[in-house]
């Protein structure tokens, strides 16, 4: 009984509104049609980054003038766009038209087909395949530079990308200038089976060329550099810089251990690591790029033509 004369004295509640109606507010009574003259301001999905080593949150614009470098000196992945603006004095170049390969030669698929794995990644990057290449100006010296992209299927080693890396050579071969390659690769696309690993010889006997015509190949080695691109091309510079602790190897650390059944030291595969052990040259940083590669550019091609004149 004493629930029922509890229900009996509460207040009776007032009309429900309509559902979707915009509640008014005090704004509104007092003030009516104010609200239709401020427009609502959207907040930007991306303004905020999270820094991979301290998570720390980083104002977008902020990482954006530091050349998507942290505070902590994390040298972030950038697309291709980026990596020629900041490479070519004042941004400026040309980008360079490359061939077109059949799609899925193999038809190949493992969970989904190729073909529905190339359309994703061309939607999300809006590139056709994981290399990109331009023409401009570094330090004062022309050069052909040949860009892969981690983000089109983690920059995978493809009959497409070996026919842009072959096509930008061609390109350097025929202007006479230093060919320079940022790498950044999870290694083989391993939808094209043999074609893919065909890539590192075609890649090699391409750097050949290069040397007959005495032109420099200058390597700069970005996170992650691994697998097949390891093994070919960008191990062939002559001249090998890299990108502060960048990760750089062939097989992963487990696959490694399980193999010499050894532990291995920490940071084994870091840019750092391999500059003590003479794989690499040097370690340089996003903002010192552009001046250290003018400087190598034109000393190489100075002695080029000394050569030539003698």
């Amino acid at each position: 009984m004493a629930l029922t004369d509890d229900k009996k004295k509460r207040p009776i509640r007032g009309p429900v509104p309509p559902v979707g109606r915009e509640r008014g507010g005090w704004l509104a009574k007092i003030a009516p049609g104010v609200r239709k003259l401020v427009a609502r301001q959207e907040t930007p999905e991306n303004l905020w980054e999270k820094c991979p080593d301290t998570g720390e949150m980083i104002y977008r614009p902020d990482l954006e003038a530091a050349l998507w470098v942290t505070p902590a000196g994390r040298h972030m992945r950038i697309r291709s766009n980026l990596r020629f603006a900041y490479t070519f004095d004042g941004g400026r170049h040309k980008l360079l038209s490359l061939p077109r390969t059949p799609d899925d030669p193999l038809e190949f698929t493992y969970g989904k087909p190729y073909r529905d794995s190339l359309a994703t990644a061309r939607k999300n990057t809006g590139e056709t395949d994981a290399m990109a290449a331009a023409v401009g100006e570094i330090g004062g010296q022309t050069a052909v530079v040949l860009v892969q992209d981690f983000a089109f299927m983690g920059g995978s080693l493809g009959a497409a990308a070996g026919e842009a890396f072959l096509a930008a050579v061609d390109e350097a071969v025929k202007r006479e200038v230093p060919f320079v390659v940022f790498t950044a690769s999870g290694g083989a696309r391993m939808q094209e089976g043999t074609m893919s690993l065909m890539q590192l010889a075609r890649t090699t006997a391409a750097i050949q060329r290069l040397k007959r015509a005495h032109l420099p190949y200058i390597v700069v080695l970005t996170d992650p550099t691994t697998g097949g691109v390891t093994a070919s091309y960008a191990m062939l510079g002559d001249i090998h810089l890299a990108e502060p602790a960048a990760l750089i190897g062939f097989a992963g650390r487990r696959v490694i251990e399980d193999t010499i059944r050894e532990a291995l030291p920490p940071g084994f595969q870091t840019a750092e690591f391999q500059v003590e052990r003479g794989m690499v040259d040097r370690v340089v940083t996003r903002k010192e790029l552009p001046a250290v590669l003018g400087s190598i550019l034109r000393t190489l091609m100075a002695g080029r033509a000394n050569r030539r004149a003698a």
